[in-house]
């Protein structure tokens, strides 16, 4: 004869205790879920304690160029540019030589034209005019063509070391190798130098031609790949 549970049988909450010999279910524990790691943000710092810069720095040697050759593009130097340094190096270098020359010069025309002048005062017919070609007009002549010659020696050796002149400097651009954005050493800048006599043919057409050039060079640019770019 069975009997209703009791109050002792039945659980204070609502809930059934197992009864004598069943064995109690063990109680399911909850699985604590794997950690995902946390993702960074961007602009907070990361392990370092620095903000990561999203743009990476970029380095550059000489003028537009980069370490590895290969930067922004340089600012070449229009050809008003080009021309106005042409003319202050001259007159720096040439103005005294060629002074020294026009007066030498002037003074063998004078000797020469005395000498016929002189000459055809006796009898034409015998007479034989020689021009006489004095000391001090041969050093005038000679002098100023060496002074010459070493004024522009000297341009090449500021050209190659430095890349510019004192025309160069006053405008503001400098003359460098292509590949590099450095200067081209002494040797290349004085064969540059004898290379314009291509630019002087025909017509100076070579040293017209950085006024459309993409690049602004002359044709002996183009031979020695040389560039001329604003320093300022």
């Amino acid at each position: 004869m069975s009997y209703p549970p009791g109050p002792q049988d039945q659980n204070p909450h609502g809930q059934q205790q197992p009864g004598f010999g069943q064995p109690q279910q063990p109680q399911q524990q909850p699985q604590p879920q794997p950690q995902q790691p946390a993702q960074p943000q961007y602009g907070y710092p990361q392990q370092s304690g620095y903000a990561q810069n999203p743009y990476p720095q970029q380095s550059a040697a000489g003028y537009g160029y980069s370490q590895s050759g290969v930067g922004e593009p340089a600012k070449y130097a229009s050809w008003g540019q080009r021309f106005g340094a042409y003319l202050i190096d001259g007159l720096i270098v040439g103005l005294i030589p060629t002074i020294l020359i026009v007066i030498g010069y002037t003074q063998l025309i004078s000797q020469a034209v005395h000498t016929v002048q002189a000459c055809q005062d006796q009898d034409p017919s015998t007479c034989q005019p020689a021009a006489h070609f004095g000391a001090g007009t041969a050093l005038l002549i000679y002098g100023g063509a060496l002074l010459a010659f070493a004024g522009g020696l000297w341009l090449a050796y500021r050209e190659g070391k430095t890349g510019d002149t004192p025309g160069k400097k006053a405008l503001g651009i400098k003359l460098v190798r292509e590949s590099t954005g450095q200067p081209i050493g002494f040797g290349m800048a004085f064969g540059r130098r004898l290379l314009h006599f291509i630019d002087a043919l025909p017509c100076y057409l070579g040293f017209l031609w950085p006024a459309w050039d993409a690049k602004k060079q002359t044709f002996a640019d183009k031979i020695v790949s040389t560039i001329v770019i604003k320093s300022k």
